[in-house]
This record gives structure tokens, C-alpha cells and sequence, in this order.
């Protein structure tokens, strides 16, 4: 039984229009086929034997999968109480290149599993959980801001001293950035 519920489709891996698919798969409801193209871009149809399509359906048998693209198609199952007995066996078939490869994987479907496979969660998932990493300390976070704020005040007061009037306004604004850095020091202290 996989964990994942999902069939791994290797498309075009060892050649242009190759498949490699396992064998056999088990799952105990809906799972989905994971086509993933190596190569170059190709369609791929996917078949339920009559048997699977019992339970279970696709909403299309023909994908077309780009190079180097992963693609999850889903079958969907009907609800395992409404199966014709606790265990179905079919095959999926699984076809690349318009028919020059044909690959067939026998499919275990088992309500069964389903039953055993609840999953019983921690509560302490719940809790929040604090950051492995130490936080820096506050002087060193506000390093940055006190050299800044510092070069601004600077800056004001030789811009002020001179008294011309672009200088002045340049003396304004290195004001107004020295508050905005009291302001950004404020906030990571609080």
C-alpha cells in the first residue's frame, strides 16, 4: 500500500514515447495517477478496465503532458459501502504515442484499508510552536536604524548651519527621516 495514493507515470523517462509504471498499486478509495514527461511533449490515455469503472471513473482518458511537466489526474471512486464486495481488482491502462506503448497496472482497490487507515492527530499540532532559530537581539536589530537616524541628524544640522535655501529644505527633510527612523526604533523595541 502507498501512502501517497498516487501512481507514478514516468513518460518518455528512457526514450521518446517509453513508459515506466510499477506493476501493481493498492489504494482504498480515490487516488490519482502522477504522469510526469521527461521528454518531449506527448498525449497520454488512461483506461479503467470494466471492472475498475465499476467503481470507479476519470474524467478524461486523453492528457496532454508538456516536457518536463508533472501532471495529477484523478479517479474518483464511488463510496466503498456501495462496491460490489470489499475488494475490486482491475487494471489501468495506460497508453503514450497514439498507441506505439501500452502499459497495463493491475489496481487493488480495498475498503478495507480505508477503515484501518484513520488517522489520529496530535493535539499538540495545535499549539504554536516558537522559532528554532534565536531572535536577534534588540540592539542589533536597531543597529541599522540608529546609524541611519544618526546621519540624518548629521546631515540636518550642517544643511540648518548653512542657512541657503535648497540647503534648508535638504535640512528639513534629513529631519523628517531622522523622526521616521525614531519611529521604525520605536515599533521593533515594542
Amino acid at each position: 500500500m502507498t501512502d501517497t495514493d498516487s501512481i507514478p507515470v514516468a513518460v518518455n523517462r528512457d526514450g521518446l514515447y517509453t513508459l515506466a509504471v510499477p506493476e501493481t498499486f493498492e489504494a482504498a478509495g480515490p487516488f490519482s495517477a502522477e504522469l510526469h514527461n521527461h521528454g518531449e511533449a506527448a498525449h497520454v490515455h488512461l483506461n479503467l478496465d470494466d471492472r475498475l469503472s465499476e467503481v470507479a471513473r476519470l474524467r478524461a482518458t486523453n492528457h496532454y503532458v508538456e516536457s518536463d511537466e508533472t501532471r495529477q489526474i484523478e479517479v474518483q471512486t464511488r463510496d466503498p459501502s456501495t462496491w460490489p464486495s470489499d475488494t475490486v481488482r482491475g487494471k489501468l491502462k495506460v497508453v503514450v504515442g497514439h498507441g506505439r506503448e501500452t502499459r497495463y497496472i493491475d489496481v487493488v482497490l480495498d475498503r478495507n484499508e480505508a477503515k484501518k487507515r484513520n488517522v489520529r492527530v496530535d493535539p499538540d499540532l495545535a499549539k504554536p510552536k516558537r522559532d528554532s532559530e534565536p531572535e536577534a537581539p534588540p540592539v542589533l536589530r536597531l543597529l541599522p536604524v540608529v546609524v541611519l537616524g544618526s546621519v540624518a541628524v548629521l546631515l540636518a544640522v550642517g544643511a540648518l548651519v548653512a542657512g541657503d535655501g535648497i540647503n534648508f529644505v535638504l535640512g528639513v527633510l534629513a529631519l523628517v527621516a531622522a523622526g521616521l527612523c525614531a519611529g521604525v526604533a520605536y515599533y521593533l523595541l515594542g
